[in-house]
């Protein structure tokens, strides 16, 4: 196999990072005024979307690392 990752690896990058720009909005936003005014409920509801969307984006990053690993180990 040569360097270039296949195409449901391509699209596992491209979901990563589609997820951590979610993900860096989110904590953005629960940094400002509006964040604070929501109900206590919901801002609950919002910290544990972030640290759900924190532990995929995580697995996804393991992922990635061993498609790396298997294209270097293969070349």
């Amino acid at each position: 196999m040569s360097g270039a990752l296949l195409p449901h690896q391509l699209r596992v990058v491209a979901e990563k990072a589609e997820l951590d720009t979610k993900l860096y909005a989110l904590a953005t936003f629960a940094n400002t005024p509006v964040f604070s005014s929501l109900d206590p409920a919901e801002q609950d509801r919002m910290v544990r979307q972030s640290r759900a969307m924190r532990s995929y984006s995580d697995i996804l990053g393991e992922r990635i690392a061993a498609f790396t690993a298997t294209t270097k180990e293969t070349t």
